[in-house]
């Protein structure tokens, strides 16, 4: 009987399983709904806010706003490098933190505080956007916007009285909104000298706190203490206009930015070689700095002169006296053809003691070779008095540190109301030359001139250099001239044409110390060029 039920029991399930599929596929196939509409496929501009909102629950912040670019490249490098700069970013916040938790915790009382696992997970920050600024300033500021939801595990054991407690760190999610300006550019890798970094708005930080074993953050009322302190703390210190300021160059010595003022006082010669046929010399004295552009100065002609005197002063700007040295050549004047030369010497700065007077006698050689015999002929001697006044410390860190409309003061020594004119030719933009365009600039002041290097086929030529000219007075009534032209070999006809001048009033930059600005210039259609001008005053 037992045998006989199971039997029908099991062909009655079979049989009911067949025809339940039956049934379920005829009902599948003729019973669905035959009013189905086509979906409404219609432009993302189209549809309102909430619907774009369930659609996108988190739209890029690119997206959003057109300022910012995106920069998914820039989170694939972190992705793929993340495991890398997880441990260097760890051991350096090890190094950093250990010597000041030393130095701490005896204040405290406490045994040893020591980090038992430090590692910041596998999970990387992403940058959602980033938008980059341009000034008119020697500097680039960024605005990336981060995010960070991360599994880092960070125990730190501390010690105390005979127990130890550890404390963990988990969980952490961090949003924040940094300025980051890199300034000043300069010509010295990585190419700027400091970085300052200041919060947008108050960051969003929220983690997990671990003591032993039980999550401190589901206490009632600690969350909320916890992430108020922090975006407290953190915008008290780095919210803008507060920055963190990073160095990483000295910038007077990556821009080569002048440092002192060399006194040179041409005294006289004697002795002097006899180069003309009848018997005498006609000698004059070119002076400049080594691994300076700025053209030579000269003194006046002594005809017919064996043993000229000539009391005569020149101020040299100094860039860098540990490496710089200051350059004669005596010439022999001639009214036809090259200047014979009558013999040089040099005088490295690094031997002159900053504000002392220091009078020499040096001896003309034909070169600086020391093994070369001809230095052994007597070539004449020539005297000079140099003075080498450097700028102070703290005028220097005024220009070169965040506050960029600080300049610095001139050199103690200065004539009363005197200073040095600093001029900067940044870039010029949409030159237009008639016949060609090779653009250079040419800037007189009190009569003293001076050009920038010619750059060849350009119409939005850019320069980044930088003169001075001595003033013993302040040029409020003055004018500097500045002129752009173009030269070419190839033109016989037209071997040189002016694209544009321009005369600055320097009268606002007595004033204002530093002005930086654009200026249209006067006969060229659409041309302009940007001049950054500095008045260095004597304390």
């Amino acid at each position: 009987m037992g045998i006989f039920s199971m039997i029908l029991g099991f062909f009655g399930f079979g049989f009911g399983v067949c025809i339940g599929l039956v049934i379920g596929y005829f009902l599948f196939i003729y019973v669905q709904r035959s009013d189905v509409q086509d979906p409404d496929i219609r432009p993302l501009a189209e549809h309102d806010t909430e619907t774009l909102q369930r659609m996108l629950p988190e739209i890029p912040l690119w997206v959003k706003n057109p300022d910012y670019d995106r920069v998914d490249w820039l989170n694939k490098f972190i992705q793929y490098m993340w495991p890398y700069l997880d441990k260097a970013i760890c051991k350096t916040v090890r190094n950093i933190v250990k010597p000041i938790i030393a130095e701490q915790i005896p204040q405290y009382k406490i045994d040893s505080v020591d980090f038992e696992a430090l590692t910041l997970g596998s999970l990387p920050p992403t940058f959602q956007g980033m938008k980059v600024y341009s000034t008119d300033e020697k500097e680039l500021i960024i605005e990336p916007a981060l995010k960070w939801g991360g599994n880092p595990n960070v125990m730190v054991a501390v010690k105390a009285f005979g127990l130890k407690a550890t404390v963990q760190v988990v969980d952490l999610q961090v949003f924040a909104s940094p300025r980051i300006t890199m300034k000043p550019l300069v010509p010295s890798f990585p190419c700027f000298a400091n970085i300052f970094v200041s919060l947008m708005e108050k960051p969003h930080v929220d983690f997990g706190l671990k003591l032993v074993g039980a999550d401190l953050m589901s206490l009632p009322g600690l969350y909320r203490f916890v992430q108020e302190m922090i975006k407290d703390q953190v915008g008290n210190l780095y919210l803008w206009p507060r920055t963190l300021e990073v160095p990483i160059l000295d910038p007077a010595k990556a821009m080569r930015r002048p440092v002192g003022i060399l006194y040179v006082k041409v005294l006289r010669a004697a002795k002097l070689k006899k180069k003309d046929l009848l018997g005498a010399s006609d000698p004059y004295v070119k002076l400049k700095l080594t691994e300076d552009s700025a053209p030579s100065k000269k003194t006046t002609v002594k005809h017919k002169n064996l043993n000229p005197e000539w009391n005569e002063e020149f101020n040299l700007v100094v860039r860098d006296p540990q490496t710089q040295a200051l350059e004669l050549r005596v010439y022999d004047w001639e009214q036809v053809g090259n200047h014979d030369k009558m013999g040089m010497n040099m005088v490295a700065l690094k031997d002159v003691v900053p504000e002392e007077p220091k009078f020499m006698t040096l001896d003309l050689l034909k070169n600086m070779d020391p093994n070369d015999v001809q230095n052994e002929k007597s070539r004449g001697q020539i005297e000079l008095q140099v003075i080498y006044k450097p700028f102070k410390e703290e005028d220097l860190r005024k220009e070169y540190g965040d506050n960029s409309t600080m300049v610095a003061s001139a050199p103690q020594g200065t004539p009363a109301g005197g200073g040095v004119l600093v001029v900067i030719l940044h870039e010029a933009q949409d030159l237009e030359g008639k016949y060609h365009n090779n653009p250079s600039v040419r800037m007189i002041f009190k009569g003293e001139e001076k050009r920038t290097r010619t750059v060849k086929k350009n119409r939005d030529p850019r320069w980044e250099e930088e003169f001075q000219f001595v003033a013993e007075v302040p040029p409020t009534n003055d004018r500097l001239h500045v002129e752009v032209y173009s030269t070419s070999s190839r033109n016989l006809l037209h071997p040189k044409e002016s694209l544009g001048y321009v005369d600055v009033s320097l009268a606002d930059v007595v004033n204002n110390k530093r002005i930086n600005e654009k200026y249209h210039l006067i006969d060229s259609k659409n041309g302009q060029i940007q001049i950054e001008l500095q008045w260095r005053t004597a304390n």
